[in-house]
Parts: C-alpha cells; structure tokens; sequence
C-alpha cells in the first residue's frame, strides 16, 4: 500500500514529535545527574571540612622512640628503604574521629596527592561505596578498608579503596602517581597509616592501570609460592621502576580505585617501619 503524501508528513512530525520527547527526557535526566553528582560533591566537602577543623595530627619526632621497629630491612643498602626510615611519621588522634563515625579503623596520606582522609570499615565492601563518612547516603561514597583486613593484625594484603572522583575528593588525586613529576620527588613514595594503636609506614613499589580484575585484591596467600608469583606479578605491572626490595616476609598494602568505566588504579606498597603507641 502506498503512503499518502499527507499520511508521509504526518509520520515524519511524529518522528520529530517523538525524537523531541526523548531529548527532552535525556536532557532531564541529564540535569538531574549533574545536580545530584554536585550535591554529593557539596555534601563530601563540607564532611572533609568538618573533618579537618577537629583533625589532629602530629609529626613523630625521629629516631627518638625506643617504640620504633624497622620491618624487613633488606640487605641492599642501596634501597631507598634507609632512607624513608629517617623519616618521621604522623601521629593521629582517633578521639573525635570514633566519636563521628565507630567504624573509623586508620587515617592514611599519600604524599604528592590530596589523600589524606580516615579510613572506615564494615561487614562488606559495598556499603561505603554509596554512604558518606557521616553514614549519609552520598554517591561519592568514602574511604574504606576491605572487609576481610584487620588493622590490628595486618594480613599479606591490606587493601584499601575508594571513588576516583573527578572534583580530586576521596581517590581522585590517586592518578597522580602516574606522572613523572610524582615520581621524579622521591619523599612522594611512601604512605603513612596511622591507626589506634600504632603509626606505621609504607614504601611505594608499584603503581599501574589495569582492565577491572580481582587477581590484586587477594589479601592473603597460602604459600610462599602464591606470594611469590603475586609480588613478581604486580612488580612487573608498574608504570615507573622503584628502587624498591619486596620479598614474601613484608606486609603489602594496596590502594585501588576507578581510572575509568573498564579499567582500575592500582598503588601497592610495603612495610618498613611502624612505632607502637
């Protein structure tokens, strides 16, 4: 049956008619993502503001605690390990921090980026992924260890996430590690934690970007060999060489977070000095 030239106009204003109607509700939907994606942002910022005015933190004085313990130093002294161990360490009050929020475990900073929030924890790893420091529920989520860590009896793996939000909160700063000009300040390669009952400090080894995988997230191994192989694996991942000896007796940690829709931002480091409290 052939159209009409009228019956043609009128399919074609209705495909115009429809094709505005979907914009328009794309458009809507749209907006209304952006609103709700600032005032997340909104939200998390006066948190971390609130957060910082009660936040004390202390440098340690060096080499002046007889709390001091030096992890696994390796026999090559030409590791920069003798070096990071020169240096002092940040001691965090916990009082206020427990006080907002019971599941605060750790606070961690990473130099050369703006990281440096306390770190919860809970029965699962999707609970922070969508709730605020202040348990709010806020898309940008917060800063968590994975749930099958203890902070007080470290595991192979401690491993640590968050969002790697656009506006630098939370992991957001996390891709700072793959320039050059982060790596070339060499104070930039370590991690302090500090947690209730002891401040310890970790040793950058490995920084990479890598399709969404969980093979990184084991946090703990039952060989030698199955370490072994996983520190030899993750080493050969990274992005810049570190002067940096890893072996199957230290403690890793890692911190992992979203580059994009299929890829993760992954930083391991190691051990090398805690100082009890």
């Amino acid at each position: 049956m052939v159209k009409t030239k009228k019956e043609k106009i009128r399919l074609r204003r209705w495909v115009w008619i429809v094709f505005i109607i979907c914009s328009g509700v794309g458009l809507l939907i749209s907006e209304v993502i952006i609103f709700k994606w600032r005032d997340d942002s909104k939200q998390i910022e006066e948190q971390i503001d609130k957060i910082n005015d009660k936040l004390d933190i202390k440098v340690t004085k060096n080499k002046d605690s007889e709390n001091d313990e030096m992890i696994n130093p390796p026999d090559n002294k030409n590791s920069d390990y003798w070096s990071f161990i020169e240096m002092p360490m940040i001691s965090v009050n916990f009082n206020e921090l427990i006080e907002k929020n019971s599941d605060t475990v750790a606070f961690v900073k990473v130099n050369g980026t703006k990281i440096n929030y306390p770190v919860v924890q809970t029965s699962d790893n999707d609970y922070y992924l969508g709730h605020a420091f202040d348990k709010s529920s806020n898309n940008a989520g917060w800063v968590f260890m994975d749930y099958r860590n203890d902070i007080d009896n470290l595991q192979d793996n401690t491993i640590i996430y968050a969002h790697g939000r656009i506006d630098t909160t939370m992991f957001g700063t996390l891709k700072n590690v793959l320039s050059n000009n982060w790596y070339k300040n060499v104070e930039n390669r370590v991690i302090y934690m500090s947690s209730m009952n002891e401040n310890t400090m970790w040793q950058i080894f490995s920084v990479y970007v890598i399709p969404t995988e969980t093979y990184y997230l084991t946090s703990s191994f039952g060989s030698e060999e199955s370490k072994s192989n996983f520190i030899n694996t993750i080493v050969s991942r990274s992005v810049h060489q570190f002067n940096t000896d890893v072996n199957v007796g230290d403690k890793l940690l890692t911190l992992s977070t979203c580059y994009n829709e299929k890829e993760k931002l992954v930083l391991h480091a190691k051990l090398i000095k805690k100082q009890t409290r």
